[in-house]
């Protein structure tokens, strides 16, 4: 395993996070528990989970193996916990108003059975919230010891640079979690940018694609059987019909395909590979059905793209923008040397 700090702070966290969103319902906690011992095993200590994974099971279920640890083991895992949706109120009750958030928080300090967590993130955005809200709600609860570092997740750009502006002398806000990964790369357009301004770490979610960059499924016909689409291929917005009548789709399975067959290493340590690279980010957050799976994805620690591998990614997986303000002209219209 491999280290890095996270964010503008001195908190020094693994390259690769252990997602816990399958826990309780993917994955039953027999094998979360084996998930949760292999990747500390492997020397992993980024576990990051939510209060709406599973209503809260997840939750539960991390917290009852990390009462399984000697104290030693267990003060070397960094937590990272997210609050925002509605677990147990109704959806009126939900956001990031201090009165969810402190409900949140309490419940999810208790399903885990820990007095603090390390990292309590904003799940997303909450339009009926003042910010300055919700950021003074994680500057008590710095203050009161429940929390060390406070982040974002699901922000857009704009909305990372303001609260990057409003936490500036008052809360230790470090990390930013988007979706990304070679099918959305669309977040290096205003996310990556304002999330490295600000000096927060990106946490990718997603980094597979939801099984698509794994390369199990096919143009031809849609998923069945036992995997995330397979069992529900309207899922999300890596649904089998959102995702495969894109050209951009294939055309970078296929270059990912082949610089995986050269390699002779599976598509996702390819894919992880090129992530892990990309400015900003700190960890990535691996989900996974099976020890077995999560194994193989955390095998991409050791593979090192060559320039040409990740130039002919990053062609592939162009989501081409239009030209302004996204596209070549507008980034030469911002581009300035003294030249």
């Amino acid at each position: 395993m491999k280290y890095r700090t996270l964010g503008r702070s001195g908190a020094v966290v693994s390259t690769y996070a252990l997602g816990t969103m399958t826990f309780g319902s993917e994955a039953a906690e027999p094998e979360a528990a084996r998930q949760l011992a292999e990747y500390a095993a492997l020397g992993g200590n980024l576990v990051e989970t939510a209060d709406v994974y599973s209503g809260g099971e997840s939750e539960r279920i991390v917290g009852r193996w990390l009462a399984t640890l000697e104290e030693s083991a267990r003060a070397n895992i960094f937590l990272a916990a997210k609050g925002r949706f509605p677990v147990g109120v109704e959806a009126r009750d939900a956001g990031t108003s201090r009165r969810h958030l402190r409900r949140a928080l309490d419940n999810t300090l208790n399903r885990l059975a820990v007095d603090h967590i390390d990292l309590y993130q904003l799940h997303a955005w909450d339009p009926l919230t003042p910010l300055e809200e919700s950021l003074g709600f994680l500057e008590d609860a710095v203050r009161a010891g429940k929390i060390s570092y406070a982040g974002l997740s699901n922000f857009t750009g704009w909305q990372i640079a303001k609260a990057s502006a409003l936490a500036a002398g008052r809360v230790p806000l470090i990390s930013m979690q988007p979706q990304y990964n070679l099918l959305v790369r669309e977040v290096e357009w205003e996310i990556v940018p304002a999330s490295i301004d600000g000096g927060l770490g990106l946490l990718p979610w997603s980094p597979l694609g939801g099984g698509w960059l794994t390369g199990k499924y096919s143009a031809s016909e849609a998923p069945t059987g036992a995997t995330r689409l397979g069992e529900d291929p309207n899922r999300g917005v890596e649904a089998y019909a959102r995702r495969s009548v894109k050209e951009r789709t294939w055309t970078t399975l296929a270059v990912l395909s082949d610089i995986a067959r050269t390699r002779e290493i599976p598509l996702s340590q390819v894919a992880l590979a090129w992530l892990h690279d990309r400015p900003g980010v700190t960890s990535i957050i691996l989900g996974a059905r099976s020890v077995s799976q999560l194994v193989e994805n955390l095998g991409a620690v050791d593979v090192e793209l060559t320039a040409d591998e990740v130039a002919r990614l990053d062609a592939a997986s162009d989501p081409i923008a239009a030209d302004y303000p996204y596209g070549t002209p507008g980034v030469e219209q911002r581009t300035r040397t003294v030249d």
